[in-house]
């Protein structure tokens, strides 16, 4: 039954060290209230999957909390490298990385098998492409009527999927507004599911056609404003730019690296997120 209750309690109560964890988004709605409480709380030896990491996986990854990384693209959006990423596979600092490499359709196609409960996905890629002989969960199989080779890979079922979202209603269903992305994918193929929320309301006005998680689908709910800055909430606040510039400096030097996150992460709370997206909302 989907319980509302506060980021601390949710993030301690479904993620445990050794886990696979999905934080999903694509391009807004990036969960990062929720990543810096797991961070907070330091649960560590994660898997993390994600087709687009970015910042709170360089974060993360930077924190030593991660053991490996499912993915089909990383990079700071707009910007450039994952610092920190990087400094973990080229020097294993603060701890080795383990990647998994896949493209965006090997990666869509595998949440999609998760949320259909089934073990593979089976697709037409990887055709004359060098993936395949670095990551050997790229396999080959023939369609039994047609005769044609196709590519397969593992079915994404993480432990927990946490992604961030407009609106929850007060029995706990929860609408998504702008681009999707496989939000609704991570949360229908995870064994539990954490939704953070700009905000709680009576009832959701969803047009035809609109994303809406039923209660059914969730485990926590959390009224956190603000949760998805410096990324943008479509309806709610744009997307910090400044933020994301900033960040490449940051992560560039290790010392500048723990000391941002000791001030902003560790020292901090959900709570600064609300204050950070106003500002944009006011710039605006």
């Amino acid at each position: 039954m989907t319980k509302f209750c506060s980021l601390k309690d949710a993030i301690g109560t479904h993620v445990r060290p050794g886990m696979t964890v999905a934080f999903e988004g694509f391009t807004h709605l990036i969960p990062h209230a929720a990543a810096h409480e797991t961070i907070r709380q330091g649960i560590g030896d994660l898997t993390l999957i994600r087709m687009t990491p970015d910042v709170i996986y360089d974060q993360m990854i930077g924190m030593g909390l991660v053991r490996k990384v499912v993915f089909s693209y990383a990079g700071n959006p707009g910007v450039g490298l994952l610092r920190r990423l990087r400094d973990a596979v080229e020097n294993a600092w603060p701890r080795p990385l383990e990647i998994e490499e896949h493209s965006h359709a090997a990666m869509a196609n595998a949440y999609e098998a998760g949320a259909a409960g089934l073990p593979m996905a089976v697709f037409r890629g990887y055709l004359g492409a060098g993936l395949k002989a670095v990551n050997p969960n790229i396999r080959s199989v023939t369609c039994p009527f047609t005769g044609e080779e196709l590519a397969a890979v593992p079915a994404i079922r993480p432990d927990v999927s946490i992604i961030h979202a407009q609106k929850a209603d007060k029995q706990g269903n929860v609408l998504i507004e702008g681009i999707v992305g496989v939000q609704k994918e991570a949360v229908l193929s995870a064994r539990a599911a954490i939704v953070t929320v700009e905000e709680v309301v009576e009832r959701l006005d969803a047009h035809p056609n609109a994303c809406v998680l039923p209660h059914w689908t969730l485990d926590a709910i959390v009224e956190v404003p603000g949760g998805a800055h410096p990324s943008y909430a479509h309806g709610y606040y744009d997307r910090d730019n400044a933020a994301y510039l900033e960040w490449d400096q940051i992560a560039a030097d290790r010392d500048a690296f723990k000391e941002w996150m000791q001030r902003h992460v560790l020292d901090a709370d959900e709570a600064i997120f609300a204050t950070r997206a106003n500002r944009i909302v006011g710039a605006a």
